[in-house]
């Protein structure tokens, strides 16, 4: 049997559910109950491998043409638009 229920949550992290269930094209609910269900599940599941990135960049050469690397305001909005793109397409 399903129940509704009320809960009270922070803004941000409701603001960010709600992102991370469109990213991956499922409903608000779903994520929360995979959540709940982790938490409340009596295995523990695996820590995901921590990322390690370099500590420098092997790169070479000038930026690609059309980036201004000394305009932090732009190299901000082509990341925006990159992220917009990739929540469209589901992070794939």
């Amino acid at each position: 049997m399903i129940e509704r229920t009320t809960v009270r949550l922070p803004k941000d992290l409701l603001t960010r559910a709600k992102r991370k269930a469109l990213a991956e094209e499922r409903t608000l609910t779903s994520l929360i109950e995979e959540g709940l269900r982790l938490v409340v599940s009596d295995t523990p599941k695996k820590a995901k491998a921590k990322r390690i990135l370099p500590r420098h960049s092997d790169a070479s050469g000038p930026p690609l043409p059309g980036i201004d690397i000394s305009n932090s305001a732009a190299l901000q909005e082509m990341e925006d638009l990159e992220y917009i793109e990739r929540l469209k397409n589901g992070f794939k």
